[in-house]
Formats: structure tokens, C-alpha cells, sequence
């Protein structure tokens, strides 16, 4: 779901639709591997992925409510599991009402979310939710900026200011 459009301050142009969710390919973690090493050391899909054997990752969403819009805004990440939960959610993967089988698991976001003092290792929890709909990823409740903006919402112009700086970095 996308709110008005916008006349960009960086790059001048009017775009028709507001973007309500940014998202990153893969782990931070996949980029400190050699290109020419990624076949042998990374399996990956669109929601799990595990380097060397002994990390492992899935992504989810972070949501932030809008408090003049529209929402939630959307961050699509990664978050490190332990092995174990990793495994679990494996099991479950497929599996009906499994929102009400796993708890809650701990992880270490594991991207940097542009816009943001850095947010690789912030805490988090991640929510299984049904099949078909990424976790929801909690971020702990701390004074970093992304964890406030989840608890408080933003501002359709907070989102504005975002796809500015977004867009910013897409023109270099």
C-alpha cells in the first residue's frame, strides 16, 4: 500500500507513489564473502539463508506504525537464529498454525538499515506468523532511533525524508 506521491527534493522529480517498504537481498554478512567464494559458502533462498554451515539468518519484517497515514511502513530484513532455532523454524516451516507452536525466538539484526545510526546486532525477537507471512521482527526496546520509530510511529514526511536519503544514495 503506497500513500500520496511527492515532489523529491533530491533528485527534483515527482514520483506518483510514496514506497511504504524498503528491503535488503540478503545478511550483511554475505558481503564480507568473496564473490568468487559464494557458490560453496552461502545457501540461500528468499527467507533463510545460512554461511558456512554455521550461520544462519531468515528474514522478516520490521513494521512501523504510521501516526498520519496509512501503514505500517516496512522494513524487510535479516536476523541471525542460533542453530537451534533455525532448525525449528525449518521444521515448522510448512506447517499450519505454527504462529502458535514456536515462541518467540532472540536474534541479531543483520542488516544496516540505511537512515539509521548503525543497526547491525540490535537485539531483536522474532515472531513466526502463518505460512506465507514473514516473521515479525521486535526490535528490543532501546533508545536507537529504528526501535523508538517502532514503538512511537512515524510521519508520512519521516517517510518522505527516507525515500529522500534512499534515493540520495541510489544517484551516487
Amino acid at each position: 500500500m503506497s500513500q500520496e506521491g511527492y515532489l523529491c527534493r533530491c533528485c527534483g522529480k515527482y514520483h506518483n507513489e510514496l514506497p511504504m517498504s524498503y528491503g535488503s537481498p540478503v545478511p550483511d554478512y554475505c558481503y564480507d564473502v568473496p564473490s568468487e567464494e559464494q557458490e560453496g559458502r552461502i545457501e540461500m533462498n528468499e527467507d533463510l539463508c545460512i554461511i558456512d554451515d554455521e550461520y544462519f539468518f531468515i528474514r522478516g519484517c520490521i513494521e512501523i506504525p504510521v501516526k498520519d497515514g496509512e501503514g505500517p511502513f516496512i522494513w524487510d530484513v535479516w536476523v541471525s537464529l542460533s542453530e537451534g532455532n533455525f532448525d525449528k523454524t525449518n521444521d515448522y516451516w510448512e506447517v499450519e498454525g505454527r504462529e502458535q507452536e514456536l515462541e518467540p525466538m532472540f536474534g541479531w539484526l543483520s542488516t544496516s538499515i540505511p537512515c539509521y545510526p548503525e543497526t547491525i546486532n540490535l537485539k531483536t525477537k522474532v515472531h513466526t506468523r502463518s505460512v506465507g507471512v514473514r516473521p515479525y521482527i521486535e526490535l528490543e526496546p532501546t533508545e536507537h532511533p529504528l526501535a523508538i520509530e517502532q514503538r512511537e510511529g512515524i510521519t508520512i514526511e519521516r517517510i518522505k525524508q527516507i525515500a529522500e536519503e534512499l534515493c540520495d544514495e541510489e544517484e551516487q
